[in-house]
């Protein structure tokens, strides 16, 4: 039944051989495919013991050579495991010109990956032949194989310092010749991005707050703007279906109110549908994908964002809401456990693709007890793990929203105003940024831009003009 036994694995003796020679007539080769290939993709041993020392020789700046590079196996006592200087001699008789480096790197770098999928191969089988019971777990165990072997994200437990050391200074340098600009991505909202300079890969960020304060709003705010800066950005909506975001998001861009545009009541003396084609027209360019199925679990989520990375590279994922989820494929007595694991799965995501995850949460009613009542930390519901997992942790706030104040005991200001507290931050300062609220639209904006301020008298016969802030001037 297996005809792959007993079968060689997949290798290309001549590409290595090659690959070795042209490093040793031309050093400078070396510098085109570091990257690209690694001492684990050579098939012959001896092949990846030259390669590995070629490649000390490079980090340490010592020249490339047969005479350094038969020292460096002597002190190694690796001269003779290879076949002595004789070999290093018979290498650079292979090639004549290093030229087609590249191509030889293409080629072991692919058998090198049909290796390793056999071994992956082998090793779900061994997880089939165990029969157990709990299937998803398996399933999400082997894709996880494979999508080590597909991203090339095999790494060894611990790795050296000077390896991470090795680009820290480009880095740092790049961070600072981009000074005032932002090393992640965007939330559009100046004051944030100011403090938190962009959403950062690897990051879990939690927002946080109480129902109809606007979280899936401002989440929906930072999908738009973030997707309108070609960035690749998932949207998995376990609350609210596809329709229904899309007219969020198309209101917002357009500045059309969205009960009016929800029944009917469009006006093309307002311009309300040129304003409409142009969003349509603006957020279609816009690298968004939605997932509105109506339950998940962290393993579902997993899976759709490698496939979604994948296929269309992914610079941002949004989770409405986090309590929504559930930990496995079915769900756990233990409330408190489930959050637990869904926090933990939440950030494995993050740092395994590389990428920010923002995870919005409910607070309980405890937050109510306060006033005003700004949330704290502690009002994360079911699980402190939430806060001890996240990176970072906003809370959205608006005093109009708050059931402690009467409507007539607000200012005109206060009626627009939300707040996002910034109360934990891993890497960076908290504090709290202002924000304008405008409810028609269902969408938060810039302070800078928006100046708050109560609803402007509603003029008739035109739409625009309500809720319009100072400084912006009415539609004609």
């Amino acid at each position: 039944m297996n005809t792959s036994i007993n079968k060689i694995p997949p290798h290309n003796l001549e590409a290595e051989e090659s690959i070795l020679g042209a490093i040793l007539i031309d050093q400078e080769a070396l510098l085109k495919i570091v990257d690209v290939v690694k001492t684990r993709d050579f098939y012959k041993e001896s092949y990846g013991i030259i390669y590995e020392t070629i490649t000390e020789l490079f980090e340490r700046h010592e020249p490339i050579d047969i005479l350094s590079l038969g020292n460096r196996l002597e002190e190694k006592d690796k001269l003779k495991q290879i076949g002595g200087r004789t070999t290093l001699v018979e290498l650079t008789n292979k090639v004549a010109t290093a030229a087609h480096i590249s191509h030889y790197a293409s080629i072991i770098s692919k058998k090198s990956t049909l290796r390793r999928l056999l071994r992956t191969a082998t090793e779900i089988t061994e997880l089939a032949f165990q029969e157990s019971e709990d299937i998803d777990s398996l399933l999400d165990q082997a894709e996880q194989k494979l999508f080590n072997v597909s991203t090339d994200s095999l790494k060894t437990a611990f790795v050296p310092i000077r390896s991470i050391l090795a680009n820290a200074f480009d880095r740092i340098d790049m961070l600072h010749k981009k000074h005032g600009q932002l090393s992640g991505a965007p939330t559009g909202f100046k004051g944030l991005d100011n403090l938190l300079g962009g959403l950062q890969d690897s990051d879990l960020i939690i927002l946080a707050a109480r129902p109809s304060v606007g979280k899936t709003a401002f989440a929906l705010d930072i999908v738009r703007n973030v997707g309108k800066a070609k960035l690749p950005v998932g949207f998995f909506s376990l609350e609210m279906a596809n329709e229904q975001l899309v007219d969020r998001m198309i209101c917002a861009e357009a500045n059309v109110d969205l009960w009016k545009l929800r029944t009917g009541r469009l006006s093309d003396k307002d311009d309300d549908f040129p304003r409409i084609g142009s969003a349509l027209a603006t957020l279609s360019e816009a690298p968004i994908y939605v997932d509105d199925s109506a339950t998940a679990n962290i393993m579902t989520i997993r899976t759709k964002c490698r496939r979604l990375k994948s296929e269309h590279g992914l610079s941002l994922i949004v989770i409405d809401y986090l309590q929504l989820m559930e930990g496995r494929a079915t769900k756990s007595d233990n409330r408190t456990q489930e959050i637990a694991e869904i926090s933990r799965g939440l950030k494995q995501i993050a740092k395994e693709l590389s990428i920010p995850v923002l995870a919005l949460a409910q607070l309980s009613r405890a937050v109510e007890q306060t006033k005003p009542a700004i949330p704290k930390l502690s009002h994360l519901r079911e699980s402190g793990s939430i806060e001890q997992d996240a990176d970072i942790v906003m809370f959205l706030y608006r005093k109009a929203a708050d059931r402690n104040y009467l409507p007539e005991e607000l200012s005109p200001e206060e009626q627009t105003l939300g707040e996002v507290h910034i109360a934990k931050h891993r890497n960076g300062p908290t504090g709290m940024v202002k924000l304008f609220w405008d409810a028609k639209r269902a969408s938060y904006r810039n302070m800078e831009t928006s100046h708050v301020s109560a609803p402007a008298p509603q003029v008739a016969n035109n739409i625009n003009n309500v809720g319009l802030p100072p400084g912006v001037p009415p539609k004609q």
